[in-house]
Parts: structure tokens; sequence; C-alpha cells
């Protein structure tokens, strides 16, 4: 399986194909874009040929690019599905993946960097204010995630059952850019618990930021 990763080392979406790609035991070519460098690489000519969104991550596959980080896991998940990263019923599936949007659709999207740039640029925020709108939406994500771990986790070190699944791939990068605005994890002591477990295994821990090699 011949796989090419288009990246950055900071972003949390990069982040999570990283984690599942570690989790499968997928080699995979890493392909660095620089999403500030030279008004961001993920905006040139080339690569927006590949990806017309101009995000990362993309995933190459055989000649076939696979977008959106959510998709590309899934993809990654029907191509090459041990380990499992989904339940085998249904209920358990739907679950796990309403986990992993409430990440991939209702967090990290307000706190994505275009996001952040037009509230710096075009609506003049500072600093401080950019960082409570950061906080805001990840508190509140956080704590419908955390009744969620509690009543899907069977013993508090994964999002749901007993094994990593794709809630566990999105939860961790999210707690990541918690950490980077130094949000308060107290209220959350479940969720805090299961991201601590998962940063100790392996494939976490060899898909982090800081050991990617385009790191800064």
């Amino acid at each position: 399986m011949a796989l090419r990763l288009h990246t950055y080392w900071r972003s949390s979406a990069a982040y999570r194909v990283r984690i599942a790609l570690a989790l499968k035991g997928l080699p995979y070519e890493s392909v660095p874009r620089h999403l500030l460098r030279h008004g961001g690489e993920q905006r040139s000519p080339d690569y927006l040929a590949l990806n017309p969104q101009g995000l990362v991550p993309a995933l190459e596959h055989d000649g076939h690019v696979v977008t959106q980080s959510l998709a590309i896991c899934e993809y990654l998940e029907e191509v090459h599905p041990q380990p499992p990263l989904l339940p085998a019923d249904p209920r358990g599936r739907a679950a796990v993946r309403a986990m992993a949007l409430a990440v991939a659709c209702d967090i990290h999207p307000l706190n994505n960097l275009s996001v952040l740039q037009y509230l710096r640029g075009e609506l003049g925020q500072g600093d401080e204010s950019v960082t409570r709108w950061i906080s805001h939406w990840i508190d509140r994500g956080f704590a419908a995630l955390e009744q969620l771990i509690a009543r899907h986790s069977d013993n508090g070190r994964y999002c749901f059952g007993d094994s990593v699944t794709l809630a566990d791939v999105f939860l961790v990068p999210q707690v990541a850019n918690s950490r980077r605005v130094q949000l308060d994890l107290a209220p959350y002591p479940r969720l805090a618990a299961v991201a601590r477990h998962l940063e100790s295994l392996p494939a976490f821990a060899a898909a982090r930021p800081e050991a990617q090699p385009d790191a800064e």
C-alpha cells in the first residue's frame, strides 16, 4: 500500500490521520505543507490541483486522493480493516462516529487557522479575545464529550468500550490544541484520564506534532 500524506506538524486534522496510520501499522511518505510559510504552502497551485480545498491533510494512495481527515480515516478502515477503529455493531459505530464528529464538526472548525486569521485580520481581534474564543468552543465540546465518555467507556481508558476507536483518534489532537491555550482540563476528569492513557501508547506518541520531521 503506497501512501503519501500531505501534512503539517501542528495540524490537528493531520495529527488524527497520522495516529490512524500508526495504529494500523501503515508506512507512508510524509509530504510537509507549511500552513504559514510563503502565504501558506497549502495554497500553492500544485497542491490546489491535488486538493481544491487547500487544506491538510490529503492522502494519496496509488494515484487516488482522499481529503478530509474523517474520510481518510474511514477509507483506511475500509482498505485496511485490522486493527479495527470502529465497533462491530451499528449502534457502537454510530456512537463512535458521533464522538469523533463532535470534535471534527463542532469544535475544530471554529478554531481552525482560517477562522483565527479572520478573527485577527478582518474583525481586528487581539490575542486575548482569540484565546477566549478558542477556549469557549473547546470547553463547550469537552463538556459534552465528558458525559459521552462516562456513558460509553468500559474502563476509563478509552472514549468507547475497551479498545482504541476513531473517537480516541480525534480526541487526542484536540486535547493537544487545548494545552496550547492553557485550557484547564480539571472540569473533565474522565476525558483527561482517557487522553493521558492514549498519549502513552506508541502509535499516539509517534504521531504527536513534536515527533514529526517538519516540527519547528
